[in-house]
């Protein structure tokens, strides 16, 4: 047995006579409480104890024996283990492609004919675009695409010269589709549909159409990561003026 299970276990035994000098000390407080269970109910109670002890043990040993594995490792199968956890901590950060199934939003003109003293050609505004990708978000989307372009939590969406830009670069104009990967293609198919966006599109002439794909592709997100990075004032520091 290893030291640091040696260490668990004490303290286990540690805990449990405190409880127990605890209880003691309760009961000796308290005269006129007694215990009223049978012989059965203690002799029940304490193997329920003993249970608990044991998987407790259990739970011990087999954590030791990871560790003990994991040091039996050699570099090679560490390092893969290493660029296996970096490549889904890219994935669940949007920079690396991502594929599953999900949903496929079509963006497009009721008008499909433009003509001259129809309404003007429709395009998504900021505001609705974000609203959409929020509801999506809400409704468990895993990843989503706008586009050619990955929308990750940094991703800009503003307003350029009447233009709506997302990852500092235009949208191209209706019609567009907007991918989002879930576990469950119908049921969020389901909520888009029942969603305001549907109703806040047809309000700016912009018909909503959505279909569950069991296979869908998202791009990595290729724009460069901008952290800001908060820097202490030298002379605030050293207390110059």
């Amino acid at each position: 047995m290893s030291k640091r299970t040696k260490w668990l276990m004490s303290l286990i035994f540690a805990l449990v006579g405190f409880m127990l000098a605890i209880q003691f000390q309760t009961a000796s407080s308290e005269p006129e409480l007694r215990d009223t269970r049978d012989q059965w109910e203690v002799r029940q109670a304490l193997q329920e104890q003993q249970k608990l002890q044991q998987e407790l043990l259990e739970q011990i040993a087999q954590a030791d024996r990871t560790l003990e594995e994991y040091g039996e490792v050699s570099d090679a199968e560490k390092l893969e283990t290493l660029k296996s956890s970096i490549h889904q901590l890219e994935q669940e950060a949007g920079l690396a492609e991502l594929e599953g199934s999900g949903v496929i939003i079509t963006l497009a003109p009721i008008f499909q004919e433009w003509e001259e003293g129809a309404p003007a050609y429709p395009t998504v505004s900021p505001s609705l675009l974000t609203h959409l990708i929020n509801e999506l978000n809400t409704f468990g989307a895993a990843g989503i695409g706008v586009g050619e372009e990955r929308f990750i939590s940094i991703s800009p969406v503003r307003n350029v010269n009447g233009e709506t830009y997302i990852n500092n670069r235009p949208m191209p104009p209706l019609p567009i589709t907007i991918k989002a990967i879930t576990s469950n293609p119908k049921k969020m198919m389901d909520y888009v549909n029942a969603s305001r966006s549907r109703d806040m599109f047809a309000l700016d002439q912009i018909a909503m159409e959505v279909e569950a794909e069991q296979h869908i592709e998202l791009p990595g997100y290729e724009d460069n990561l901008q952290i800001d990075v908060l820097e202490l004032d030298s002379s605030k520091e050293t207390g110059e003026d």
